[in-house]
């Protein structure tokens, strides 16, 4: 049998990490058994759809690698992929279900559900639906639906006997039937509810394999009764653990933070561990492209937030994970995002590029704080690449170069290099003469010129090149070192701030 698996998001704006991971299992899971992965627009709850959301569905599948064999933009024998387009696919089967008793028309108004819903909150029970119109007559029934009396379909849930399904994760899960409730199948609208149009769609659409969070777990068993209920076969459940973050929590309704105490009493935001959500200002897949973390390392470090390839390894191509991915390696337990090892696996695909590939990525974020025209951004990107752990740190890391940061003193002085201020300004004062005679204005000749005078100062290297590199650059660490930053500063505005620095240190003695 063909494996069939599909990713189906609703339009709600971004792609949620989480929901990448989804996807990048799925795709993966298709791709190694030779199967089709299916692209299925859930687009039913109409109220939260953000307009241009699939655009942004079908560019993140597309950036990531994503292929899908079927969906709305490139067709297929079960379209249409758009569930607002299946309207009609759905009553069919609600009305054949009614007609079975695994189903049942609703007339209750919003009033009385809210009715009910206080008098159980009251009780500090939870709510569950009693069934209320289950024992309307069928005359009753025609009655309302000729006088146009708005409903709904639910689910009739057996009151007895238990419900359960068999998970790739969880193994088999199993509850008594008494403690689901009666869903909705098909809203007012007339469109149908996520839990029965996911329902029909994985059937007509031959899926064998479905992985989503494990949110649903406690909607599976529902699944399952609607699939006996049918006489369909279900389809293998992989119920995918969450991946969490230890981070602040705001609540979304009132907006305000979970608080805790400081040492000194004082409230401060709590650190929590929670899922990762957009709303609590964790990034999605769109921000970290946008912050420069490169694709490959992204979908690399995201597969293995939950899955645990065979052996040592951690770095794979998309093409070798279409290899090896398997659903044994899936965990069990909840993954946590790490930013900082994010940026461990983006850095060394980094040192990956080709210089050429680094200085076309590179150019646009140098080009933010530097003028290409002035500045030598290849000599730059050879310098950088080693440092780079994402993109958008390199407009910090060479904003010196176009603007003189103030810096204190105390820069002067290392223990390592022999430093002090004294011996400071006696490196500079020894250095400005050098550079000043330097004829062709190229690191090369700036390290003869300078470091075959300096055996003739009784100074270490260190002493002298230390010293130069503070008053040209005001960073105590920077990408390149003194003769470096001098070449791509250019000779005027080298001496200017060399001059500067010691008249600087000048004034201070």
């Amino acid at each position: 049998m063909e494996v069939r698996t599909r990713f189906a998001p609703s339009p709600t704006g971004y792609m949620h990490l989480g929901n990448l991971r989804t996807a990048l299992y799925t795709y993966l899971w298709a791709r190694r058994k030779g199967g089709k992965f299916i692209l299925r627009i859930e687009d039913t709850d109409q109220e939260r759809e953000v307009p241009g959301a699939i655009d942004v569905i079908y560019n993140s599948l597309k950036i990531a690698g994503l292929t899908h064999d079927e969906g709305p933009d490139v067709g297929g024998p079960c379209g249409p992929y758009i569930q607002s387009q299946r309207k009609d696919t759905y009553m069919p089967y609600a009305k054949k279900l009614i007609e079975t008793g695994h189903a049942y028309y609703c007339f209750c108004t919003k009033e009385r559900l809210e009715a009910a819903r206080a008098a159980a909150e009251a009780k500090g029970e939870g709510f569950k639906y009693d069934k209320h119109c289950l024992h309307l007559t069928k005359k009753e029934i025609q009655a309302k639906l000729d006088a146009g009396e708005p409903y709904v379909i639910r689910q009739n849930i057996p009151t007895t006997g238990k419900a359960g399904f068999d998970d790739v994760i969880y193994g088999h899960v199993e509850v008594d039937c008494d403690t689901l409730d009666d869903n909705v199948l098909i809203k007012a609208d007339g469109l149908p509810t996520y839990n029965f149009a996911n329902v029909i769609d994985d059937h007509l659409m031959g899926i064998t394999h479905v992985m989503r969070g494990n949110e649903y777990l406690s909607s599976a068993p529902k699944y399952n009764l609607l699939y006996e209920a049918l006489g369909w076969t279900p389809p293998t459940y992989v119920h995918l653990t969450p991946v969490m973050v230890e981070g602040t929590y705001r609540d979304k309704k009132t907006g305000e933070y979970q608080m805790t105490t400081d040492e000194n009493g004082n409230p401060v935001k709590a650190v929590v561990k929670r899922k990762m959500s957009k709303s609590q200002g964790d990034p999605s897949f769109e921000d970290l492209l946008a912050e420069g973390y490169l694709v490959e390392a992204v979908i690399n470090y995201l597969v293995l937030l939950g899955w645990s390839p065979r052996g040592e390894r951690e770095f794979y191509t998309l093409g070798e994970l279409e290899e090896v991915f398997d659903l044994e390696g899936l965990s069990k337990s909840p993954s946590f995002f790490d930013m900082q090892k994010l940026n461990w696996f983006n850095a060394e695909y980094i040192r990956k590029l080709s210089p050429e590939k680094y200085l076309e990525i590179a150019t646009p974020w140098m080009a933010r704080v530097l003028d290409p025209e002035k500045y030598d951004f290849r000599r730059l990107a050879e310098l950088l690449q080693g440092r780079t752990e994402v993109f958008s740190q390199l407009p910090d890391m060479i904003r010196f170069l176009k603007d003189m940061p103030e810096y204190p003193l105390d820069f002067y002085v290392n223990k390592k290099q022999k430093s002090t201020l004294e011996s400071a300004a006696t490196a500079l004062h020894a250095v400005k003469p050098i550079l000043e005679g330097v004829g062709e204005w190229t690191e090369a000749e700036l390290h003869d010129r300078v470091m075959e005078a300096i055996p003739g100062l009784g100074m270490k290297n260190g002493q002298v090149l230390w010293p130069v590199r503070i008053a040209i650059s005001g960073q105590m660490s920077t990408p390149g070192g003194a003769f470096e930053i001098a070449y791509l500063l250019g000779r005027e505005e080298t001496l200017r701030r060399l001059n500067a620095a010691i008249e600087r240190i000048g004034s201070r003695e």
